[in-house]
């Protein structure tokens, strides 16, 4: 069962979530957190037998009529394996401008590249306080892919972009 919600960062129902979810029988498969703005988003992917599964979406129903809370959940399937897919991390740095991500995730759909992960953030430098940009991404880089012309061509897209990055294996 996949759950996501959105609510005021002050009224997160983590633990609230967390809570139904042990009381159902079900088990926490994964989880993520992000506070963005004032607000925070809980993503949630529990598992367990099927009548544990009903009790659960019982009580994220009655969950889900409270004020504040948007709460979105539905069944879903295990992903299967990707075996064929080489995981890559992605680190991008550079002055904060319009249309920088979207270059970026372009490039990547482009050449056929899965993203698995992205976080992605603005910020003012400490030492200059000029407007920065900043952005991790999970890429999944199918294993026929030439990797040296893939990360070649990335480099001339973030040489020609300005930005400072780096395309290197996960290593563990």
């Amino acid at each position: 069962m996949l759950v996501q919600t959105l609510s005021p960062a002050s009224r997160s129902p983590l633990m609230t979530l967390v809570r139904r979810i042990a009381d159902t029988g079900c088990n926490l498969a994964d989880t993520r957190v992000s506070t963005l703005g004032s607000d925070v988003c809980v993503i949630l992917l529990a598992q367990g037998s099927w009548d544990a599964v009903a009790k659960l979406e019982t009580a994220l129903d009655k969950l889900s009529r409270e004020d504040q809370l948007h709460l979105v959940h539905y069944r879903t399937q295990a992903r299967a394996a990707q075996t064929h897919l080489l995981p890559y991390l992605v680190e991008v740095i550079a002055a904060d401008r319009t249309g920088v991500l979207a270059e970026v995730i372009e490039f990547f759909t482009r050449n056929g590249i899965s993203i698995e992960q992205l976080t992605s953030m603005r910020y003012q430098a400490m030492q200059t306080g000029a407007g920065m940009f900043q952005a991790q991404i999970t890429i999944g880089i199918p294993s026929e892919s030439h990797i040296a012309t893939l990360r070649d061509d990335f480099l001339e897209l973030c040489d020609r972009l300005n930005l400072d990055a780096i395309m290197d294996p996960v290593k563990f």
